[in-house]
C-alpha cells in the first residue's frame, strides 16, 4: 500500500480538485429531498376513464354509464354486431352482444373496445347475448 505524505497528498487534491469538486457536488444533489410525492386522490366512483399513466384510462369526467351507453351505442351500429350492452370499470370491459358467436365480430369489437378505452384486449371479455 502507498503511503502519501502531506505535501504529496496536497498536490494530488490540487491536480484532481474539480475531479473531487463534482463528485462533491454530486453527492450534494443525491442527498438532497426530493418534492414530496403525495397520491392524488382516488377518481370518483361512477365516472368513466381513459387514456392516462399506469391507468389505462385516466379521468374524463363523463358518468360511467353515459360511456357505456355511448360504447354500446357504436358497437351495435357496426355489421354483425346486433344489439349490445357494454360494463366498463377501471380495470376492464365486458361486451355481451347478439353477434357474439363469429369470430370477426369478437374481434372487431375488441378492438374498438380498446382503443377507445385504451385497455389491452386481455382487459376486454365479448359474451354472446342469450
Amino acid at each position: 500500500m502507498k503511503v502519501f505524505d502531506a505535501a504529496s497528498l496536497t498536490k494530488l487534491l490540487r491536480r484532481n480538485k474539480y475531479v473531487l469538486l463534482t463528485l462533491c457536488l454530486g453527492l450534494v444533489l443525491l442527498l438532497l429531498p426530493r418534492g414530496e410525492q403525495t397520491q392524488t386522490a382516488a377518481e370518483p366512483q361512477g365516472y368513466a376513464v381513459r387514456g392516462g399513466e399506469g391507468n389505462p384510462m385516466a379521468a374524463s369526467g363523463i358518468p360511467m354509464d353515459t360511456e357505456c351507453c355511448r360504447i354500446a351505442a357504436l358497437l351495435s351500429s357496426m355489421r354483425g354486431v346486433g344489439e349490445t350492452q357494454v360494463l366498463l370499470s377501471d380495470s376492464g370491459a365486458v361486451v355481451v352482444c347478439a353477434g357474439a358467436d363469429d369470430p370477426a365480430v369478437r374481434l372487431d369489437v375488441t378492438h374498438a373496445v380498446s382503443a377507445y378505452t385504451g385497455l389491452g384486449s386481455n382487459k376486454i371479455t365479448v359474451m354472446k347475448m342469450k
